[in-house]
This record gives C-alpha cells, structure tokens and sequence, in this order.
C-alpha cells in the first residue's frame, strides 16, 4: 500500500460506535480497512502511527468565503490545519463567476470587504466552468490547497442581467438569468446561493427565485438561500424559503441557520418546530452553522436596501449627500433597516474587524459605540465617515447572537457544519480560523452537546449527501483518502477573539487524496485539492 494508518480510532462519520483499526490507502482512495484482531495487518511505503488518534473523513466546510483566498494563498492554513478538505464557496448571492466586464468591477467592489479588492489576482475567467478549470491550475498548475465546489450566486447573476435596479425583471432578463444558471450547473456548479439581505440579490421577488431554483433543480443541485431576515420576521424568512423550494420541487440547505438580536432570544425551537413540520411533509432540507455567537458581514451590508440601488457608487454618492445620509440613519437607528434584519441597529454591537484602508486601522477592534465616544461624537457620524473614507471595505463583528439557540439548532438530524470564515481584514471572526475544531473541543469534549461520533457526522457524511458525492464523507473501502487524525482529549481552536488567527491544536494530521496536507501539525507543500464538479 501507499500509506497506512496503523492503530487508530475510526469514527466512520456515520454516526456508529468507533472502532479500532488499520487503514491502508492506495492510489488516493482507502484500499483496506483492518479492525482490530480481524487477520494480517496492511503494510505500506509509508506508516502513520496513529496511538489511538481518531481518523475520521475529512471535513466539509458547507459555507466558505475562500473565493479568491484559494487562488491567492497556496499555503491556506487556515482551512487546511482545521481538518476541512472541502470548501463551499460562491456564499451569499455574491462571487466571482459568471460575469461579463461590467458585473466584475461591480462583484469586486460589493465583497470587497469579504475577499479582498482582488488587485493581486488575475480574473482570466468569466463562467462559471472557467473559474472552476482555474482553481485547478492555481499556483503553477499544481492546484490549490483543499477541494472547492462552486454555488452559482443570485445576486451575481440578477448583476449580469438586470443589474442593481430595485425592479421586477422582465421576461427577457428572467430568461437570461435561467440560462445562466442552466450554464453554470452544466458546467459543474452543485447549486445556487441567494443573499436575501445583500443588493441587488435581494430585489428578486419569490416567483422570480422559485423559477431559477427550478433550473436548480432540474440539475440536481440545491438551493442556499442566507433568506432576509435573522432577526425581526426571522420565522416567516425561514416559512419562505421552504415554501418556496418546495413550490420548486429543490433540496434547500439554509445558510448560517441562526435567531439572533434580542428579539429571537430563546427562539430555537420555533425554528426546528418549522423545520420538523416540512420535514414529515416529505420536504428536503438541510442547514448548516458556526459555533459561535457573534456573526460577521460588511459595515455597508447594515444600510437599507434603498440606499443600495445603483452600487457601490450610487450608495457612496447617497452618503455623501447631507439629506440622504440623514434618512438612511432614520432607517438604521428607528424604523430597523432590512439591511439589518428589521431591527434598529445598536451601535454597542458592530465592532469594526477589518478595514481595507490600512491608515483606517486605529478602528479595528473597536465598536462603533467605543470610536464615536473616544471622537465626543454620535455613532452615525462615526459610521458614516468610516463607510465613505474606506469606501464601503469595511468588515464588522455583529454580537447579536444567544448561546442557547447556538446549542439547539446544532443538535438538529439535519445539521452539518459551516464556518462562514471570511479571512480579510485585520481582526476577522476566528470562525474563519477554528469552527471544526471548536465542535470537537468545546461542544463535544468540554460541553457534550453532542457525541464525537453525531459531531463528526454533522461534520463528513451528511455534507457530502447534500452535495450529492458518492465517494466521499465516510472512511469506507472505495472512498476517497480526504482523512483527518485528531486527539480527541486535546483537540481545541486556537483562534479567539483576540487571536483570530492562531491555528488549532491536536490535529497532527490532516490528508487530500491520501498526500499529506497536514503533517505532524505542521503545513505541506502539498496542493492536493481540486475543483468538485457536481455529479449526476
């Protein structure tokens, strides 16, 4: 064999008993498993001596925001040392692909504050098939540091077609958006994502989404709504997107499935009650989060969604002008913007992580409350001039979540997990950094929310049915090697809010395709990862 991994704890990622054995990998795929006691033990060219580390399939991060960090970053550590073999990325209605000219210069200025302005990157593609062929050439052709798979993004496409305009589209422009979507899951997309609280995605009425999530579905894939509200109307956000997959006959997988701000305190089990009801009813749904409170977006993502037609330029030029700003922060601080959930915004809870001005950075770590009172100044005006002066690239901690719903919803059947992990900025969430192994160290080994054996589940199998991958999510004979070997007594997140981006500890080895990505804690030059295109 290539490669065998003597003497470890299996925990398969179907949620069975563990069970001790050796696994043997050949040519990139698990050749043998041999339990413990059963016959001759496997030899390899190579030997991992496990001692009782669990191995496990490696883990599939459901909501990634690694669009251009794959491309940029060959090391990526920040996935890589975590255990995640498998990124989902086109998050939110908003990346990089399909786009014409236009729609780039626009992509790239709206998520700036997500994935960089994409200055040291060369954008060669403009459909979906070209970007996925471009990450696996990354990096000399050598391919890029974990899998990715690809969702088609909304917003990006109702860019292309329509524009930024707060409108119904017409036929012509629906049609156009249909055959987009039909191009990029011919092309190998596993879905199609929506950012119902982010512009101009969220200018598309139900009927206008029922009718691509049909193409979605006409290829198998699945739709990933982040829907329009986690805070107030929250529930009836949740209703929607059911009722509307169904009508649509698609699986829907619920982005980042949370209740926060106050007034979803407590509020969980509203939402799974919701979700069992559909779920006896034959619907198919999954959903994934972060064990975590606090959630992380743009500061520009917080202004009302009218203040947003037109783009970027349009939204600087309405901050810029005395009257309009002066509605705007009407909207924000009493009526409850959408952009903020229909809650009015407490300045107290919009801590700055990230800017893209780096003579901005005094901000960082500082709510908005902190640097308006540090100023003798009123929040808003604080805001306001960050937005204007780091031209809408500002990145922001929300501390709007509660513990307890955290807890419920991930101890639900159809729960997997998500990091949500946006790597810019200079303090970022450390979600980014630490949500797999925060699961197994803090939810598992220190709070036993769940057992090793459901948590790894969440993490492997049941994101790989979502994505439709026959070969991958369980360590079984035939399946690919994308495995991880961790301790279970010792497994922890390094990243905190201080230290975002320190790396976890006990997970010395992490492998792609049976090559080491991970090994002895420390990174590789190993580029193992590739593309996954959806399969029939």
């Amino acid at each position: 064999m290539d490669l065998v991994i003597r003497g470890a704890r299996v925990i398969d990622g179907s949620g069975d008993t563990s069970y001790n054995a050796d696994v043997a990998v050949q040519d990139g795929r698990i050749a043998e498993i041999r339990r413990e006691g059963t016959g001759t033990r496997p030899t390899g060219a190579r030997t991992i001596e496990a001692d009782g580390l669990a191995l496990t399939p490696g883990f599939i991060d459901m909501h990634a925001h690694s669009d251009l960090a794959l491309l940029r970053d060959p090391d990526h550590s920040a996935k890589a040392a975590q255990g995640v073999t498998l990124e989902v990325i086109g998050q939110d209605g908003l990346s990089y692909a399909p786009v014409d000219d236009r729609t780039l210069t626009q992509v790239r200025q709206a998520i700036t504050g997500w994935n960089g302005d994409g200055s040291d990157i060369d954008f060669d593609w403009r459909t979906v098939g070209e970007y996925l062929d471009r990450l696996d050439g990354a990096h000399g052709g050598h391919g890029i540091a974990v899998n990715a798979a690809y969702l088609i993004p909304q917003g990006t496409v109702r860019m292309y077609a329509v524009g930024w305009d707060d409108r119904e589209a017409t036929g012509a422009e629906l049609e156009r958006m249909k055959r987009l979507v039909a191009e990029g899951m011919e092309q190998g997309a596993v879905g199609m994502s929506s950012g119902l609280t982010y512009t101009p995605g969220m200018y598309a009425k139900d009927a206008e989404l029922t009718e691509l999530c049909r193409v979605v579905a006409s290829y198998d894939g699945y739709y990933c709504p982040h829907h329009r509200s986690y805070g107030a109307g929250a529930l009836e956000a949740y209703e929607e997107m059911v009722e509307l997959t169904r009508s649509a006959n698609c699986p829907l997988h619920l982005a980042h499935a949370t209740m926060n701000f106050g007034v979803n305190k407590g509020k969980a089990p509203d939402l799974l009650a919701l979700l069992d009801t559909a779920l006896a009813d034959g619907a198919d749904i999954t959903l994934d989060t972060y064990p975590y409170t606090p959630g992380c977006t743009t500061l520009v993502a917080m202004l009302p969604s009218w203040a947003s037609e037109g783009g970027p330029d349009a939204i600087l030029a309405r901050l810029q002008d005395d009257g309009t700003a002066a509605r705007i922060r009407h909207h924000m601080e009493v009526i409850g913007a959408d952009g903020c959930h229909g809650v009015p915004i407490e300045w107290d809870t919009i801590e700055i992580s990230g800017v893209s001005d780096p003579g901005l950075a005094s901000c960082v770590g500082k709510t908005i409350q902190q640097s308006a009172d540090m100023r003798g100044e009123e929040p808003w005006v604080t805001a306001r001039r960050l937005l204007i002066n780091d031209r809408l690239g500002s990145t922001i901690l929300q501390h709007v979540g509660h513990e307890e719903n955290v807890r419920a919803i991930m101890r639900h059947p159809v729960h997997t997990g998500g990091s949500d992990g946006i790597l810019q900025g200079f303090k970022p969430h450390p979600r980014a950094y630490g949500t797999f192994p925060q699961y197994l160290g803090k939810y598992v080994r220190e709070l036993g929310v769940l057992s090793l054996e459901e948590c790894v589940a969440h993490l492997t199998s049941r994101p790989a049915a979502r994505l439709r991958l026959p070969d991958r999510g369980l360590v079984r004979e035939g399946y690919r090697a994308d495995l991880v070997l961790f301790d279970p007594d010792t497994v922890a997140a390094g990243s905190t809010f201080e230290a975002p981006r320190t790396l976890p500890v006990g997970m010395p080895h992490v492998l792609i395709d049976g090559k080491p990505v991970i090994e002895g804690g420390r990174r590789t030059d190993v580029l193992a990862g590739r593309a996954v295109r959806r399969t029939a």
